[in-house]
């Protein structure tokens, strides 16, 4: 995999562009001027990245992700990522057959849903798995592979299903690990 220089991503005009970022050279950014990347993120090939975005510090999106941020935004946490071929979206048009459907449509003949998507702290979701416009993944929230996310989850929970549901609890024992890297990276600096 080849990554952007740090000239090639500064090119782009980010809103916010942190050190150590890595982005795919065959990665689509558009919006770049709304996406806001921390430190220590990495966003891998084919990816496709649009909107309002705000990726956290230590944020890895696995290839084949969509990220549509759209007006209302999808903001993902530190610590967090997602793994192959998820799709995330903070709108969706009106599927019931009532208005028209799709980007070439002009506003006034839809009725989009619109409304941001949150991904907490130390959340991870596996592959393939969507989640829908106005869900927010609590802080520790491990999602299955191929899951639909459509509800608010509960903290430190596992989630998997379409729709998603919760089969149990998730450990905090990472929470020491972050620690122990942070302690790291204070030291480093100094």
């Amino acid at each position: 995999m080849s990554f952007l220089s740090r000239l090639e991503l500064e090119k782009m005009k980010f809103k916010f562009l942190g050190s150590n970022v890595l982005i795919s050279e065959k990665a689509s950014i558009y919006d770049a001027e709304d996406i806001e990347i921390g430190n220590n993120s990495r966003i891998d090939d084919f990816c496709v990245m649009s909107g309002n975005i705000r990726i956290g510090n230590n944020v890895h999106i696995a290839i084949y992700c969509n990220i549509a941020g759209g007006e209302k935004g999808v903001y993902i946490d530190d610590f967090s990522g997602l793994a192959y071929g998820c799709h995330v979206f903070s709108q969706s048009d009106d599927y019931s057959g009532q208005t028209l459907t799709n980007p070439t449509i002009p506003d006034k003949y839809k009725n989009e849903f619109k409304s941001p998507v949150y991904i907490e702290r130390h959340c991870i979701v596996g592959a393939k798995s969507v989640i829908m416009p106005g869900v927010t993944l609590a802080e520790g929230t491990a999602v299955g592979a191929m899951s639909l996310i459509n509800k608010q989850t509960a903290p430190w929970s596992i989630y998997f299903g379409i729709p998603a549901k919760k089969i149990k609890n998730r450990s905090r024992e990472l929470l020491n690990l972050e620690k122990e890297y942070l302690n790291t990276l204070v030291s480093e600096q100094r």
